[in-house]
């Protein structure tokens, strides 16, 4: 019998270790409810600006170009994950705040779930740097899948 209760689910995938086993919850879910996958990735120029400006257009592609192949690199690997477990994987690449983004694909796109990794920071870390899953969370009007990954550090 088909589980229709999420007919669309999105991973979100920054390419990193830590977001690996949000990829195969992802799968997982997909899998038992025949939903379609996307893999969403979002490019962050923000943390890139000072040298944007300060280069030539040359420069500027070459930044742009090396972070979507990281972006392809990272949807890739759901895709491969997907495909083990016979789950189609649509690969999405997107570009501004990735908090903002991927709330903003999962309402334009009728996601029923966000799976999202979170990288465990906690304290001082996750006070100054801020958590793209909890902003997610905060934002969305679509249930969100939280999977913890590995602390980064443990702090005193």
């Amino acid at each position: 019998m088909k589980n229709t209760v999420f007919r669309n689910i999105m991973v979100a995938t920054d390419g990193s270790e830590r977001v690996r086993k949000a990829v195969f919850a992802a799968v997982e879910v997909a899998k038992l409810s025949e939903a379609r996958l996307y893999a969403v990735h979002v490019i962050e120029l923000g943390g890139y600006d000072s040298l944007i400006q300060s280069r030539n257009k040359e420069w500027n592609k070459a930044i742009k170009d090396q972070l979507i192949a990281e972006g392809k690199d990272a949807t890739s690997y759901v895709e491969n994950v997907g495909r083990a477990a016979n789950v189609k994987v649509e690969s999405i690449i997107l570009e501004g705040n990735p908090a903002e983004e991927i709330v903003d694909f999962a309402e334009e796109n009728n996601i029923d779930l966000i799976v999202i990794g979170t990288q465990g920071r906690t304290g001082v870390h996750r006070f100054l740097i801020g958590s793209v899953a909890e902003n997610v969370i905060r934002q969305s009007n679509v249930k969100v899948l939280v999977v913890r990954g590995e602390a980064i550090e443990k702090e005193k």
